[in-house]
């Protein structure tokens, strides 16, 4: 209430003011036009020009209306346009679909003079554009789209790095991906378009450093995550053994150290981080880093690689091996890694024991191999000859049933293997 009587109270005397100010100073007007003159005061003459802005613009305004009406003539065309706009654009997104390239390239550009949208119009022909592999048209297009939008670079960066990933552009790609997040933010298409151009680029250090924002934005599945994540781990340690001279092994541990923990239990990494430490030379860590993981848990795969590597002590690693028969009497890998370890000692019967009882439990080509090298080193050539065709047959490369010749030689019983059964004779 005070403050209505303030303003009143202010008008009331700026009122007076300027009553006082006409009575005091009238002053003179005098419009003058091809012979017609105009005389009065100032402030008359103030005032009837003010009458005629507001009367003009009033004017103005009501035409404006009047024309925007929906039963105007300007309404009906423009409308008309847009609905034709309408039209060409979803005819060209169906023959884009279609794969009808030239045609829905053309109706997309007629209808992004009109479009409320025109943005959409050229993004989508630069994809047409690229599908007749018209490079020079697909910049054009692209150039127009960032023209009718200025806001949508990163979009435009965007589907320009998918169509040169497309083409198998990986440089380029990126360099497109950097500007769009430059110009807005990591989406999870930005980041979905990164991670493919980087394995284009085999850039494994730089997809270890992404997998945690994939993971972050769930840009891939559970088990598409779970598949980049090793074959990452698997290629930075192939890219670590590749290191020459006395570093490999340096490389090696640095890659491991570097994987992540539940990945160093992961049966795949965790056997190529072996295979790859024992090519190293590093074969006494290898043999004590599987003696460690067995004995938490059982890995057939490692057991065999154990008895592949030449340890310095190898009466003790035989010794570590026989350890592990207690309650594994009948695993045909153990007894092969143990018949490996004694044949290492020299100790002949011991060996050709150990892989024998591995051909009963489950005959292995492999086994058959061993056994057959160490019969015809003993010079029983007839009993080897035996354990190869059996170890050969264990290959089964698909030959087909034949007739064969008799063997007319007395048969030793000693060591046929019945393939069928898996069974000592």
């Amino acid at each position: 209430m005070m403050r209505l009587f303030f303003v009143a109270l202010v008008a009331l005397l700026l009122g007076a003011g300027v009553v006082a100010l006409i009575d005091s100073e009238p002053g003179y007007l005098l419009v003058a036009y091809s012979g017609y003159t105009i005389e009065t005061s100032l402030w008359i003459g103030l005032l009837l020009i003010a009458g005629i802005v507001l009367a003009l613009y009033a004017a103005l305004r009501l035409l404006q209306r009047v024309l925007s009406a929906p039963g105007s003539l300007v309404f009906w065309a423009n409308s008309r346009k847009r609905r034709q706009a309408a039209r060409l654009t979803s005819r060209g997104l169906m023959n884009f679909i279609e794969g009808n390239w030239k045609q829905s390239r053309r109706q997309l550009r007629r209808g992004a003079r009109h479009a409320e949208a025109p943005v959409f119009n050229h993004l989508m022909a630069a994809r047409a554009s690229f599908q007749l592999e018209d490079r020079s048209q697909m910049r054009s297009d692209l150039e127009a789209a960032l023209a009718s939008d200025s806001q949508a670079a990163a979009a435009v960066d965007l589907v320009q790095a998918e169509m040169q990933l497309q083409a198998a552009q990986y440089g380029p790609a990126l360099a497109s991906l950097d500007r769009a997040e430059a110009s807005g933010s990591r989406t999870p298409l930005s980041l979905r378009l990164r991670s493919k151009a980087m394995l284009g680029l085999s850039d494994w250090e730089g997809l270890r450093a992404l997998l945690p924002d994939l993971q972050k934005h769930e840009v891939l599945s559970a088990r598409k995550l779970a598949r980049l994540r090793r074959e990452t781990a698997l290629r930075l340690l192939k890219v670590a053994a590749g290191d020459l001279g006395d570093n490999t092994v340096t490389a090696l541990q640095r890659a491991w150290k570097q994987t992540p923990a539940d990945l160093q239990h992961d049966d795949r990494v965790l056997h190529r981080y072996l295979s790859l430490l024992a090519n190293a030379g590093a074969t006494e860590e290898t043999i004590n880093l599987i003696a460690r993981i067995l004995k938490k848990r059982w890995d057939p795969v490692l057991v065999e690689q154990f008895g592949r590597l030449p340890g310095q002590n190898p009466q003790q690693q035989l010794a570590l091996a026989e350890g592990w028969l207690v309650g594994r009497e009948e695993e045909p890998t153990l007894l092969l890694c143990l018949g490996r370890l004694a044949a290492r000692q020299r100790l002949w019967g011991q060996a050709r024991d150990y892989f024998e009882r591995s051909i009963s439990v489950d005959p292995r080509d492999e086994a058959c191999a061993e056994l057959g090298r160490l019969l015809a080193a003993s010079g029983d050539y007839l009993q080897a000859s035996k354990v190869f065709c059996a170890g050969l047959a264990l290959q089964d490369r698909g030959l087909p049933e034949l007739p064969l010749p008799e063997n007319a030689v007395a048969k030793d019983r000693l060591i046929t293997v019945d393939i069928s059964a898996g069974k000592k004779h």
